[in-house]
């Protein structure tokens, strides 16, 4: 006797790819806000725990891949097959016309404000990406030895405090023209290095040793006078160099968040992620058959909501944190 096994349903394939992707997400969330929670200088060792974790995950080999494979793919999966449920679902509480029940229940809430955040977030992690991956990412520059990093960030009061603690140099428009005219003067420099190098001897004196070293500070310092002379500053900017990637994203979250309409951005933004994220947490358990007993499941939820006020608290004290309570620091 032949038993026929009906093929799996493809929707159902892609719900479960869905979900799992989701599952991605909500501990991609969990890592992300926990570095950015240490950004909050009073809370995360001066931001030190934030610049650790910054550059651990910068110095990763294959990182361009790593992002692309194991974030942007599974990312875009979730984002497109939910906007094609989104759009094929509806809201079921809330006030209706009769046309369609509606239920008072959480749960149906809870499965409106899902579909609500979901919009939400479309817009927001676009915006984030673009931000931070592309418009405000750190200028590397290479000097021959070890690379320096740069960011253009705003004068403000704790601007050069915070730079001192974090070993970050700060440059001017005066600054850098006078670095820019000083460097271009060194031609002499050059020629007399360049002469010694030619000289067929063994031992060089000390006045030639001088200008030797002279000379190679001066190759190593072109590249970072070149980038520092194409930063286009406007009043009120500076351009701060940092010795890591981590110390230079810090100072350009922190520059981020002073501005008010960036942290109602990011609140929103924070609160839309960790409400999608545990509620549809939740919803995995469910529809995986992790919890089935009305208790266990009701247990589950609670734990989700706990979890998703924890993470969202730290998401809030890195946009709130980072600069606005800690102004002077």
């Amino acid at each position: 006797m032949t038993v026929k096994i009906d093929p799996i349903p493809k929707a159902f394939i892609w719900r479960r790819l869905h979900s799992l992707t989701g599952l991605w997400f909500v501990l991609f969330l969990i890592e992300h806000l926990i570095t950015n929670s240490q950004a909050a200088l009073l809370l995360g060792e001066s931001g030190q725990g934030f610049v650790r974790a910054v550059n651990f995950i910068h110095n990763l080999p294959y990182l361009t891949v790593i992002e692309v494979g194991l974030l942007g793919v599974p990312i875009l999966i979730h984002v497109l097959w939910g906007v094609k449920y989104a759009l094929t679902s509806a809201p079921n509480s809330g006030h209706s016309d009769g046309s369609r029940p509606q239920m008072k229940y959480s749960r149906n809430r809870a499965y409106t404000w899902q579909r609500i955040t979901a919009w939400l977030l479309i817009p927001l992690l676009a915006m984030h990406i673009v931000k931070f991956r592309f418009l405000d990412y750190p200028v590397e520059v290479n000097t021959g030895s070890v690379p320096s990093f740069m960011h253009v960030v705003s004068v403000d009061p704790g601007l050069y405090t915070v730079a001192d603690r974090l070993n970050v140099q700060l440059f001017d428009e005066v600054m850098i023209k006078k670095m820019v005219h000083e460097h271009s003067s060194k031609g002499a420099l050059l020629e007399a290095a360049r002469e010694i190098r030619e000289k067929d001897q063994q031992t060089f004196s000390q006045t030639d040793q001088t200008i030797l070293q002279a000379a190679q500070h001066y190759e190593e310092q072109k590249a970072t006078v070149q980038a520092l002379a194409g930063m286009h500053l406007k009043p009120n900017q500076v351009v701060a160099v940092a010795p890591t990637f981590g110390t230079i994203s810090l100072l350009g979250v922190r520059d981020t968040f002073k501005s008010p309409v960036w942290v109602a951005v990011y609140t929103l933004f924070v609160i839309s992620a960790c409400f999608h994220a545990f509620n549809g947490l939740w919803t995995s358990i469910v529809s995986w058959g992790w919890v089935i007993r009305a208790a266990a499941q009701t247990g589950a939820r609670k734990v989700a909501y706990v979890l998703m006020a924890i993470i969202g608290l730290l998401g809030l004290i890195a946009v709130w944190g980072t600069y606005f309570f800690n102004l002077k620091y």
